[in-house]
């Protein structure tokens, strides 16, 4: 009998603050850029891996599961609204809550993929929520991602941005135009169907910037 495939899990903190709809496009995009990440996921061929995916939106003063972290296929996308304040610290308490609930990430899984996406500074206190994220076994070994959005971005906000991230080779890829926002998870989306397909699903890719150019919108 062929090895029941594991989970992959893919959990993206998506900043969902009232910056992010200004101009509304960005928003737009951010929700567009998921929809089709989950259609990709849910057709992709299965191998070792099968990917689960859920979304954290963080805004006004508070964090909630969007998308719960279930296979690409069983997902039902919701567009998400831009409003509020930017509370990071809540998304990453709570991401931390989600990958160690193990009927959402079970012992089995391979190490998780998690893309943190933010457009300004953090309203709320960070430090703790990622210090126990980064505690934690599954979020030690997680792949972490993030995209800074926008031209303006503060050189701050992006030094949090950088203290979350698992590879400092990668640093925060910063995503000053819509289109760039599209390729970026167009190659998250490659990457990680390839990891589920691959002979060793933990090693996680690097990304060179002239990479994304094989990645249109």
């Amino acid at each position: 009998m062929a090895a029941k495939a594991r989970p992959l899990p893919v959990l993206v903190l998506a900043d969902v603050s009232g910056s992010m709809g200004e101009p509304q496009e960005k928003i737009d995009v951010l929700n567009e850029c998921i929809r089709r990440m989950l259609g990709d996921f849910a057709t992709a061929d299965i191998g070792r891996g099968v990917i689960h995916v859920g979304v954290i939106a963080f805004s006004q003063d508070r964090a909630a599961v969007h998308q719960e972290l279930v296979p690409a296929a069983q997902a039902s996308w919701t567009d998400m609204e831009a409003r509020g304040g930017t509370p990071l610290g809540a998304a990453l308490e709570l991401a931390d809550v989600v990958l160690r609930d193990e009927s959402a990430v079970p012992a089995r899984a391979f190490s998780p993929t998690i893309v943190l996406v933010s457009d300004g500074m953090p309203t709320d206190e960070w430090e703790e929520g990622l210090g126990r994220l980064l505690d934690s076994p599954k979020g030690a070994k997680a792949n972490r991602l993030a995209i800074a959005i926008g031209p303006d971005m503060a050189e701050q906000a992006k030094a949090v941005l950088r203290r979350f991230v698992s590879d400092e080779a990668n640093g925060v890829f910063e995503a000053q135009d819509v289109g760039r926002i599209q390729q970026y998870f167009r190659w998250v989306t490659v990457t990680v169907t390839q990891r589920a397909q691959s002979t060793r699903p933990d090693r996680a890719p690097a990304l060179s910037p002239e990479d994304l150019s094989d990645f249109g919108a």
